[in-house]
């Protein structure tokens, strides 16, 4: 079973056959793995060990599954990550994309927020920090692609992948399609920090971070371990969204977190058929973000209509803001808000 589980940084190579299984253990229904690292920091180690439980449970049912680490040089457990910002310095806006539920579209506003930035002409990653649901390989059609990873002395170095003028980042792409992460919260913590404290970002105007949703473990590791510039909050109209929203608005200004609100972006601003470009249907209710942001007194940056055109580019691995279509043009005049929004800071 642990022939399962590859290292994509290593030629797709399996754990067995790079030596890295140091022992297994068993104790009645519990099985116990012990990974052995060389004592520079693998950048994929929390992805590894993830893939390690992950194969246990998946091949023995009813197993109570463990995985430790060990140094081969010194024979003990690390401490944990000791990961600095370096590869951040040249980056002037890190940018959160927060929503305070799943399904209002947070993945894709980031994307496509991403992809207008680079047509303005600035320099821009994305970070796919949605661990358990990474949506930005298939949204940007580089699902198939692997992240080169190597040594620099004795710090490890992940190159993001460029695509659309946007260099991205995902542990999407170090995991299969359908493989579940099970990963309690500091493993992905600690997954997270990886994905973006040790990739080679180069100079940016903008690194954008695709949070998951709520307000939980990973959060709090992002903005007490990333120096964020600041976070935009995601949602639709609905009252049920914005609810949460109310929650991710506080969250960000929460005494220990104390981050800026560069303001609130309202998905699926009304719904406009392809035949009938002039008709705003209302599907979810109208203005709720607008009156939202006013009652917390942070900017509405933009409306982003319901439009089929969105989804299905997608699906496709294109984003929509590629275009020159309304749509498009929608997620442009958003990025030049967010700019000027991020300036004033």
């Amino acid at each position: 079973m642990l022939y399962d589980v590859r290292h994509p940084a290593k030629g797709d190579r399996n754990i067995v056959e790079l030596g890295m299984v140091d022992k297994v253990e068993t104790d009645g229904n519990r099985v116990t793995v012990t990974l052995a690292f060389p004592k520079h920091r693998d950048p994929l180690a929390e992805y590894l060990i993830g893939s390690t439980k992950a194969a246990l449970i998946r091949h023995i049912p009813g197993v109570e599954a463990e995985v430790k680490t060990v140094i081969k040089d010194a024979g003990k457990k690390p401490a944990g990550l000791d990961l600095g910002t370096e590869e951040l310095a040249n980056v002037r806006h890190i940018i959160g994309v927060a929503s305070g539920k799943g399904g209002v579209g947070k993945s894709t506003v980031a994307v496509n927020l991403a992809v207008a930035l680079a047509r303005l002409g600035y320099k821009v990653g994305l970070a796919d920090a949605d661990v358990y649901g990474p949506s930005v390989p298939k949204m940007t059609g580089t699902e198939n692609e692997i992240p080169e990873a190597y040594k620099e002395g004795e710090k490890e170095i992940i190159m993001p992948l460029e695509k659309y003028g946007v260099k991205w980042m995902s542990i999407g792409y170090f995991a299969k399609p359908e493989q579940a992460l099970i990963w309690r919260g500091p493993m992905a913590c600690n997954a997270l920090k990886q994905m973006i404290l040790q990739v080679r970002w180069g100079e940016l105007d903008f690194l954008l971070i695709d949070m998951p949703p709520g307000t939980g473990d990973i959060h709090i590791s992002l903005v007490h371990d990333i120096p964020l510039t600041g976070a935009v909050i995601v949602s639709t109209p609905q009252a049920v969204a914005l609810a949460d929203v109310e929650k991710g608005v506080n969250m960000f200004r929460n005494e220990s977190i104390r981050k800026p609100i560069l303001g609130l972006i309202e998905n699926m601003a009304w719904f406009t058929p392809a035949e009938l470009p002039e008709n705003r249907y209302y599907i979810f209710g109208k203005d709720g973000g607008k009156k939202m942001a006013e009652k917390y007194g942070i900017g509405l940056l933009g409306q982003i209509p319901l439009v089929q055109g969105i989804r299905e580019s997608g699906d496709e691995g294109e984003p929509v803001a590629l275009s020159s279509r309304p749509d498009g043009e929608a997620f442009v005049l958003l990025a030049e808000k967010v700019a000027e929004a991020a300036a004033r800071l």
